[in-house]
């Protein structure tokens, strides 16, 4: 086994060694690298891994964000049956934060584009705030959301063009 190991067959099944075919491999081999390296260089950078393979979790396999909509869904039902609508709220809070949290997983790491999600996310958060918390007008509450999420959809959206390789979206086997 050990005498095939530097040798390669050609032609009529005579065993010839690389260096007596005369050392053009190489410079092939070369060629086709430095090619490559050419090309690469040349298109912006893709995710590593299978296209259609969900980015991992920072903490693992153990499956946090959806427990926490789990937990979400069964105060919700609680706070509608019994009333309750302090436990509706952490309910639809607990639900939301889970949601998010995959949804900014996939679009950082170009899985999947949530460029309206997270702009919505950051609209909703300044009129609540700017409204409950600076006791300003609906009116200007509404015209300084609309300008965050206009921002906000921008930045996320190229956010997730660098993410993806330069692609402006990606929903299922649709790719633009």
């Amino acid at each position: 086994m050990s005498a095939k190991r530097g040798r390669k067959k050609r032609g009529g099944g005579k065993a010839v060694k690389r260096s007596q075919v005369g050392g053009q491999e190489p410079v092939a081999k070369q060629a086709k690298t430095a090619a490559a390296a050419s090309d690469s260089a040349a298109k912006p950078a893709r995710r590593v891994g299978a296209p259609d393979a969900r980015p991992p979790a920072p903490w693992g396999s153990f499956p946090l964000a959806e427990l926490v909509i789990l937990a979400g869904i069964v105060c919700l039902v609680i706070g509608v049956i019994g009333g309750q609508t302090k436990v509706l709220g952490v309910g639809v809070a607990l639900a939301g934060l889970g949601g998010m949290e995959v949804a900014i997983r996939e679009h950082f790491a170009g899985y999947r584009s949530h460029s309206t999600l997270l702009a919505g996310t950051v609209f909703v958060f300044t009129v609540g705030g700017l409204f409950y918390f600076a006791n300003q007008i609906l009116a200007v509450c509404l015209a300084a959301g609309a300008v965050t999420f206009l921002v906000a959809f921008v930045l996320a959206r190229r956010a997730f063009q660098r993410a993806s390789g330069g692609l402006s979206f990606r929903v299922g086997g649709l790719r633009g």
